[in-house]
Order: structure tokens, then C-alpha cells, then sequence
């Protein structure tokens, strides 16, 4: 089963996971709210949304920020499903989300994908201070069980959209 949990998101709107009872849900670990990394994601998300809700999907987002750094940052992409700021990573400890300074040294080994994110619209120095959480991503049930789980490598490695929409289709 997945931990639930209930707390509110950047906006203080109250989300909880078994309010997902029901439906298929993609809940995403982030690092900062300025990390270029996680807000490309983020922009990925959003412009996949149609689509995946479209198709039953719920999607939960956890920033280890708090929630003045996300509506500074992420916030501003304006998503069309929730952010939840976890500065005490009581959710990144609840689903053995991991932190690891190696992840930045992978990271850096990616040349294009340094490449993207210097270039992109989203990077900012600030996310150098950032704890160096990998990014992980949990597909979750309507009985609100995990079917997949996916780790990072890096700081940039998330689920391909193209698995979440396979797994939609099973």
C-alpha cells in the first residue's frame, strides 16, 4: 500500500492520498523548487496533463521547499494539479526517497541534458544550495496500491511520460 497522508499544498488547499481512492495517481519527489532540473519536469507534466487526466490519471507533486520557494519558482508554471512543499522531508523519509551528492556528479556527466537545462528557461543559481535529493516517482493504483516504483539516477532522471501512459493503458 501506499503511506498516505494528508497536508496542504503550496496554495493551502488540503491533499490527501486517499482522497485518490479511486483513481490512478503519479505522486513525483523533486529536489528545490529551483532546481532548473525539476522545473523542466515540471513544464513536461503540465504539458503532458491534458493527455494523462484525460486518461484517469491524478497527478501529486512534493518540492523539498518551502511554500513562499515554490510560488517563487515552480509555482509560477502555474500546474494544473498540486505541489506540496516538504521541507522536513517527513513524505521524502514516509517513501525512501533518498538523497545523494553522487547524483550531482552523474548529472554533471550528461553534457545535453547540462546543456538543456543552462539554456532553459529555468535555470538559476540558487539550486546549487538545494539538497541533493534524487527525484523519484510512484504510480499508484486506484486501490491506492504502488505499482511502480521509479528512483533516479541523477538529478534529471525521472519516469519517461511514455511508461506512465503505458501503464494507463494496462
Amino acid at each position: 500500500m501506499a503511506p498516505d497522508f494528508r497536508t496542504v499544498d503550496f496554495l493551502g488547499n488540503s491533499v490527501s492520498l486517499s482522497s485518490h481512492s479511486g483513481k490512478q495517481t503519479l505522486l513525483c519527489f523533486f529536489r528545490g523548487a529551483a532546481c532548473p532540473f525539476c522545473n523542466m519536469r515540471l513544464h513536461e507534466l503540465i504539458e503532458a496533463y491534458p493527455e494523462l487526466s484525460k486518461n484517469g490519471l491524478n497527478i501529486i507533486t512534493v518540492f523539498s521547499s518551502t511554500a513562499t520557494e515554490i510560488a517563487e519558482f515552480s509555482g509560477r508554471q502555474e500546474p494544473p494539479f498540486p505541489i506540496i512543499p516538504d521541507p522536513a522531508l517527513d513524505l521524502y523519509r514516509k517513501y525512501g526517497v533518498e538523497q545523494s551528492s553522487m547524483g550531482l556528479i552523474k548529472t554533471m556527466m550528461r553534457p545535453k541534458r547540462m546543456w538543456q537545462m543552462m539554456t532553459s528557461e529555468f535555470f538559476d543559481t540558487k539550486a546549487m544550495n538545494d539538497r541533493p535529493i534524487i527525484p523519484a516517482d510512484f504510480l499508484i493504483d486506484s486501490e491506492l496500491q504502488i505499482s511502480r516504483v521509479y528512483y533516479g539516477q541523477n538529478f534529471s532522471d525521472h519516469i519517461p511520460i511514455s511508461e506512465v501512459k503505458n501503464w494507463l493503458k494496462k
